[in-house]
């Protein structure tokens, strides 16, 4: 998965438009940091399962208790 989609992702999420970052990132299920980013988007929309189901396969357990826009910053931050 490119950066910039990923980034885009992370600023549609941090936008509210939670549909449309969900749309990209679910493409690209191989990918570590889209998976990430996958898992704050369900802890936005309050599923806490599949949020740790996709913080499992991102290797991110250590940020399930993360606020949500700090997390999707500091990816950002990863990214650039």
């Amino acid at each position: 998965m490119p950066s910039d989609d990923r980034l885009r992702a992370i600023d549609l999420a941090l936008g509210g438009q939670w549909d449309e970052a969900h749309r990209l990132v679910q493409q690209f299920e191989e990918d570590e940091l889209a998976c990430w980013i996958h898992a704050v988007l369900h802890k936005i929309e309050g599923d806490s399962s599949n949020s740790r189901y996709w913080y499992r396969r991102a290797g991110k357990m250590a940020h399930v208790d993360d606020a949500p826009d700090q997390e999707l910053n500091h990816i950002k931050a990863l990214l650039a």
